[in-house]
């Protein structure tokens, strides 16, 4: 069986596959502190919400694996970025803390954190 803390996180990934923002925002506490690759940090829902709305690309995920215990959850996927004409595919681990069920912090690290931040900052 399945550590729930695990379930949690796969949930959130697939409704960031599928795009659905409403169980997305479901996964995450009002608090949450998401820790993006390149160092930036945003803190509330609202702030997440406010980057989405005023996004000009677009980001799946797909969940390769993901570890659980009471304390730490880790997730190791693929993400592909989209932003007009240029697309860019990276693999990550992600660490999740969570609380209720709840995602309540997270960090991302990935394989080439230079085209990230060169393909989201251009």
């Amino acid at each position: 069986m399945e550590h729930p803390n695990a379930t949690a996180v796969r949930k959130m990934g697939e409704a960031l596959e599928k795009g659905d923002f409403q169980a997305l925002d479901a996964a995450l506490a009002d608090d949450i502190v998401w820790h993006e690759i390149g160092g930036v940090t945003k803190r509330g829902k609202a702030a997440l919400r406010d980057e989405d709305a005023t996004a000009d690309y677009d980001i799946t995920f797909k969940i390769h694996d993901v570890v659980a215990n009471d304390d730490h959850t880790i997730a190791l996927g693929e993400a592909t970025a989209t932003r007009g004409d240029k697309s860019l595919t990276y693999r990550t681990a992600e660490i999740y803390h969570l609380n209720d069920g709840k995602i309540t912090e997270r960090w991302a690290f990935s394989d080439d954190t230079k085209a990230i931040t060169d393909f989201f900052g251009s």
